[in-house]
């Protein structure tokens, strides 16, 4: 057969036509078609010309009509260059094989689901549906398909809808209910009845239903679908949960590592658990598929349903159920759906309570916080679902009890953890102060996987997907918020106490310092679940035996930007130390040193310098003056010297610095190193740039030996050299590194920290002004975001990127946001340093020079685009008077 001209198949593809025989009396052969190109011009002419497309090729005109796979004349054409017209499989065998006109009168049962509800709000699942379709095709052999995923997460309406949308590729689609044996027989029974009334008359299932035997009943339909010529129905067992399958290398295993499914009872796996085998065809043809909640089903081709990744099917759902339209341009629906994380039923459930109360989204979404599991016994049932919300994953619990004991218990105590990103090495640290159950879990990595493939058998906790940076710990698991929900609300209807102070040691003790390999991974993924522990702990608790752990959060939140979180956590720290130790002790004076640190980041200068000068002489009382603990608040006191402009003394600190850490820790320890690094900056202030230069090319070194070329220390003398390398003119060099030290940052800190915003602003002299506004107000919005707002008035390095994009502008000729930048940088350092400071003074005069140029407008200059060392000695001097 040759198709219209104009009309091109793809390789190895044709059109098939069972149901046509050509004049030969042949009939052409079977070869599916996937895609039909056709050109535009070809189909304009027959859409607008009415051109008799049989007169164009050789089928006769009693042959089927081609053109009804071509669009209407509505179809605009002229937006593409070609036409492609998708013809599936299943349409061909459709048209040339469906199963109601190949298969014998006897086995032919008309599409019905009396055993299910179809719910009108489904959203396709294209993916889903299509791997299934692949899967359970008709091909002549037996095809087995296991559908697995999470409870609500809709498993049986996309089974449903597969049923509905390939109802023509079956002679029969049968249901039965599988979540039990007696409601499976029983399903059975009902398929006989149903059998005999829409078929002719079976004898031996007629016999069966005379006795009254479910056993008998299931045997009869089972041969039945035995029949050789009966080949092309469809089975579907859904709701398999209670599994029970005992072939060799299942992973359903009881405590002592034997097979559960050995048992002659169903021992471990509950009482309602059973091996489906015993119920399926023995035939080698037909299509079975089976949903279940729990991976092990390993029947068939698995298929995995996750939760909606669109959030515009999640909102479909919400507005389905709940009648409300628009739900889209509602900010308020859109964070409910995010946090209902794609699962059907949950969204559902909300939908229907949104239904038949007058309450809003963010009404809801505050319910959902604060009342979890009383809004879920009020919110009405659905009949489409077996369970509710809170109750879905009753089976799966008791299924886990009953195999791992100590797996339920993790799962308890998971609820006072973040529910994403779960692993071993965490539970782990901090061994001494735990459960015994949970000693027996984290004993090795084995006894670990073996609770843990429990919860993932199930269905409630997946494996994460691979990260490429993990360090030296293991890949983690996460689960669904909705179950975390579930376990904080009804598996922990009372706060444990015990529990939740198990979780925060676990974190506390988990948190590396700056020096070791690669902390920042490690920091990040415990940051999560800091903010869960800390979210929930109790604040009359006694503080002092759990100092360390407000200690060591507040060293987290530190490194990663949160500074009021850390002020948080530092203070109770301080407070336990005093209590507990003293005033006077070594712990409570590096809390006090931290505290210093912190403040002078948020800009509180005077405060800091406080917390510094009790820190050293706390030391010096207690350990001597030369003592290396005394060292790191020495080089702290001189960064804050620096930074209030007060230099000789700054270098004094950093000189008594380097000279305690060379001769206590060497010349090359990171502590050395740090020293060294400062000292290059306060060279640089000082226009000494060639000593600055020789000392951040000393710490690079260093570092680079030490701790490797992608460490945060690294990166920032990375930068170091980069702004010493612009104040020099050697802007190409200066690139490289801004560059390198940006790219490192955000790989290891994430774009919003805001050590990765502070590099982001170093673009101040840069001679791409668009690219330099846009990093600098990427660093403002990005301050912004990551700090509190009390901490960005006196942030200096927000101060910093405001000046240097009013600078910009002004360069630029845009005076009024020059102006507008300026106004706001002085307002942040008259907070800091003082109205009467030098730099409040010089940015003043630079606000009223500009105010008064606003008045007599003059031409732009020229952006400069190279420097010379005068022109930087100029701006070297009045730096460091504003200093």
């Amino acid at each position: 057969m040759q198709p219209p001209s104009g009309v091109e198949f793809l390789e190895n593809t044709s059109l098939t036509f069972d149901d046509y025989d050509n004049e030969s009396g042949s009939k052409p052969h079977k070869t599916p078609p996937s895609v039909v190109e056709i050109h535009p011009e070809y189909v304009t002419k027959r859409l607008e010309h009415d051109v008799n497309p049989i007169a164009e090729t050789s089928i006769p005109d009693t042959g089927p009509d081609f053109w009804n796979f071509i669009p209407s004349r509505d179809v605009p054409l002229g937006a593409v260059d070609k036409a492609f017209f998708h013809w599936p499989v299943d349409e061909v065998q459709r048209c040339s094989g469906n199963a109601t006109q190949t298969a014998s009168p006897s086995f032919i049962l008309p599409f019905k689901l009396p055993e299910v509800i179809s719910m009108n709000y489904f959203v396709a699942r294209h993916e889903e549906l299509g791997r299934l379709h692949k899967e359970l095709k008709w091909t002549g052999d037996r095809r087995t398909a296991i559908l697995h995923g999470l409870g609500g997460i809709g498993k049986t309406q996309t089974t449903i809808a597969f049923a509905k949308k390939h109802r023509d590729d079956y002679s029969a689609v049968l249901w039965l209910d599988a979540r039990d044996t007696t409601t499976l027989k029983k399903s059975y029974q009902r398929l006989a009845q149903r059998i005999m009334m829409e078929t002719t008359s079976v004898t031996y299932i007629k016999n069966a239903l005379s006795n009254r035997d479910l056993d008998e009943t299931v045997s009869a339909v089972k041969r039945w679908l035995n029949e050789p010529k009966n080949n092309r129905w469809l089975m579907i067992y859904d709701n398999y949960d209670d599994v029970k399958l005992h072939n060799h290398g299942s992973p359903n295993e009881n405590e002592t590592g034997t097979q559960a499914g050995n048992k002659t009872d169903a021992g471990e796996t509950g009482s309602k658990a059973y091996d489906i085998r015993h119920f399926l065809p023995e035939a080698e043809h037909g299509a079975i598929l089976v949903t279940t909640r729990s991976s092990s089903v390993k029947l068939g081709k698995r298929v995995q349903l996750r939760k909606l990744a669109d959030l515009e099917d999640s909102l479909a759902i919400l507005a389905s159920t709940s009648g409300r339209t628009d739900l889209g341009k509602d900010p308020d629906a859109i964070v409910l759906a995010k946090k209902l994380d794609g699962l059907p039923l949950a969204l559902a459930t909300a939908g229907a309570y949104l239904d038949q109360v007058a309450c809003s989204c963010r009404e809801y979404l505050e319910m959902y916080e604060n009342a979890w599991l009383r809004l879920q016994k009020e919110s009405p049932g659905l009949m489409a679902y077996d369970h509710t919300l809170y109750n879905t994953w009753d089976t799966s619990l008791r299924h886990i009890q009953l195999q791992n004991q100590h797996a339920s218990k993790l799962l308890q105590l998971w609820a006072y953890f973040d529910n994403h990103d779960l692993w071993y090495e965490l539970l782990r640290a901090g061994e001494s102060e735990k459960p015994l159950w949970l000693h027996k879990i984290i004993e090795d990595r084995l006894n670990f996987d073996k609770a843990v493939r429990v919860l993932c058998d199930h269905g409630l906790v997946e494996p994460n997907a691979a990260m490429s940076e993990l360090g030296s710990d293991s890949q983690g698991y996460s689960m669904h918020s909705c179950v975390h929900a579930w376990m904080i609300h009804v598996l922990n209807t009372e706060r444990n106490q015990a529990l939740a102070w198990t979780a925060i040691r676990c974190v506390a003790s988990r948190v590396p310092n700056q020096k070791q390999d690669q902390y920042w991974i490690v920091q990040r993924r415990l940051l999560q679940h800091a903010d869960r522990c800390v979210k929930i702990f109790d604040t009359g608790i006694d503080l002092e035996d759990n100092a360390w752990i407000f200690y060591n959060l507040g060293i987290l939140y530190k490194d990663q930007g949160r500074l009021k979180q850390a002020e948080a956590m530092y203070e109770l720290a301080l407070r336990g130390y005093e209590k507990a130790l003293g005033p006077d002790h070594t712990s409570t004076l590096a809390t006090v040193n931290n505290l210093g640190s912190l403040y002078k980041d948020q800009g509180r200068l005077k405060e800091a310098e406080a917390m510094y000068e009790r820190a050293l002489q706390g030391c010096e009382k207690a350990q001597g003056p030369d003592h290396t603990s005394i060292l790191d608040t020495v080089n702290n006191l001189g960064r804050l010297y620096k930074v209030q402009g007060r230099l000789k003394e700054a270098e004094a600190m950093y000189e008594r610095a380097l000279q305690g850490c060379e001769k206590a820790q060497g010349p090359d320890h990171t502590s050395t190193l740090d020293t060294v690094n400062n000292l290059g900056r306060l060279y640089k202030v000082q226009g000494r740039l060639d000593e600055a230069e020789a000392m951040h090319e000393r710490a690079l070194e260093g570092y680079e030996k030490a701790l490797g070329p992608d460490h945060t220390s690294t990166l920032g003398t990375v930068n170091n050299l980069g702004r010493l390398y612009n104040d020099q003119g050697r802007l190409d060099e200066a690139e490289a590194m801004y560059e390198r030290a940006l790219e490192g940052y955000e790989k290891a800190l994430g774009p919003d920290h805001t050590s990765t915003l502070g590099t982001a602003s170093s673009t101040r002299t840069r001679a791409d002004s668009k690219r330099a506004e846009a990093m600098y107000e990427r660093a403002l919005q990005g301050y912004e975001k990551a700090l509190h707002p009390d901490t960005l008035r006196t942030y200096i390095p927000a101060l910093n990127a405001l000046e240097n994009l009013g600078r910009l502008f002004e360069q630029l000729g845009a005076t009024d946001r020059a102006l507008e930048h300026y106004d706001r940088a002085r307002t942040g350092i008259a907070d800091v340093f003082g109205s009467e400071s030098e730099r409040y003074t010089h940015l003043s005069d630079q606000i009223r020079r500009l105010q008064l140029l606003r008045q007599e407008p003059v031409p732009p200059p020229r952006l400069a685009t190279d420097y010379s060392l005068r022109y930087n000695l100029k701006n070297w001097k009045e730096r460091l008077k504003r200093a």
